[in-house]
């Protein structure tokens, strides 16, 4: 009986894991306006009109010199 409950479990884990994933698109930015920003991204056809996105800027690294 644990066995069939613990492949339950596990069974609905996978599918609620694989359904939470989001799409992953580049994107490059053209122009920001106040709090208005422009982007261009590969793989647009992937997000529609009032869909969230989280947005990850990326890090400069600071360059040391002696």
């Amino acid at each position: 009986m644990k066995k069939v409950v613990s492949a339950v479990m596990v069974a609905a884990f996978v599918v609620s894991a694989g359904v939470a994933f989001a799409a992953s698109v580049k994107c490059t930015v053209d122009s920001v306006e106040g709090d208005k920003v422009t982007m261009t991204c590969e793989k647009a056809d992937k997000l529609s009109a009032g869909d969230e996105v989280k947005v990850k800027a990326s890090k400069k690294k600071a360059i040391e010199g002696c």
